[in-house]
């Protein structure tokens, strides 16, 4: 049997342009409420030191995917990568595996498009602001999406420390990418803050804001929350997957939101949410998502083939 070709983090990454994934993701959206994705929550297995193994696979009638990564937040000591893992994409029927694509990349491109996404549904213009919580490999890709769709915008980012936030600026800088540091306060024009934490007490306890989308993309377990409790009750709250963010979003869950009036993002790109109102995106994943940006990939390795 030959070897699956393999895709590094940068080869991985060139094959997921940001709008191309924003497409496939409003598409995967209605394909996910429909049932025609299958995307079942992800398996969580314990490692050692507060690791974690995620699987994560989905199926449409077209590709197949599994991916699995570890995450293991010690290795910032050993000076080694929190996160590995690997996509494998499969034909959707005959379960031929077709290629590997490496797992963080693909999780960070595709989740920053989700947020992008719900940028375009959720917020009523282009924004002009934006807030990054975090200075991580997440923020990373978030800051990048920025640039990339709303290159007028301003980008700020808020650390734990201003040493990190500075550093955090200089090596987007290095990208091409401008980033400024918050210096511990929040600009009240700042149209979206997007966290990007594993955090388990809240990073944004700012009231709630008709004139502010909050998107928390970080914490995906039940005892972390990025958002404090009441600015989510004070939200309309959109999440990516409904039963996955049932079982594994903290910032909801701690705040005991009403899961009556949550619905998922692709209400909103039925359907714009309605204006002056607090808006709240949480995302969680899914493999639909992964799912998703492998058809990207798929395209793209087709369209060089060709």
């Amino acid at each position: 049997m030959s070897t699956l070709p393999t895709f590094d983090a940068a080869a991985t990454a060139r094959l997921l342009d940001f709008a191309s994934l924003i497409e496939a993701l409003t598409h995967a959206a209605h394909e996910l409420e429909a049932g025609a994705i299958r995307s079942p929550v992800r398996t969580a297995v314990p490692l050692a030191d507060n690791g974690v193994l995620l699987s994560m696979p989905a199926a449409a009638s077209d590709v197949a995917i599994h991916k699995l990564v570890s995450v293991c937040p010690g290795n910032a000591a050993r000076n080694m990568p929190t996160i590995f893992g690997t996509v494998t994409v499969c034909d959707g029927v005959t379960g031929a595996p077709e290629f590997i694509l490496d797992g963080p990349t693909v999780t960070g491109r595709r989740t920053a498009a989700l947020s992008m996404l719900g940028v375009k549904y959720l917020y009523p213009r282009a924004p002009r602001g934006f807030l990054i919580i975090g200075t991580g490999q997440q923020a990373r890709h978030h800051a990048a999406a920025i640039a990339r769709l709303y290159p007028s915008a301003t980008i700020f980012v808020a650390g734990k420390a201003l040493a990190s936030e500075q550093r955090f600026c200089d090596e987007t800088g290095h990208e091409g990418i401008r980033v400024l540091p918050t210096n511990g306060t929040i600009a009240d024009d700042i149209d979206v803050v997007m966290t990007a934490t594993t955090s388990k007490t809240p990073v944004y306890n700012e009231p709630a804001r008709a004139d502010r989308l909050i998107v928390a993309v970080g914490a995906f377990t039940p005892d972390a929350a990025e958002i404090g409790p009441d600015t989510v009750r004070a939200s309309r709250v959109f999440v990516d997957d409904f039963a996955a963010a049932r079982e594994e979003a903290g910032d909801l869950l701690q705040a005991g939101i009403d899961w009556s009036s949550v619905q998922p993002i692709g209400a909103a790109i039925s359907a714009r949410a309605p204006a002056n109102t607090p808006m709240l995106l949480k995302t969680v994943g899914s493999g639909a998502w992964d799912l998703a940006a492998c058809r990207v990939a798929r395209a793209a390795i087709a369209g060089r083939s060709n």
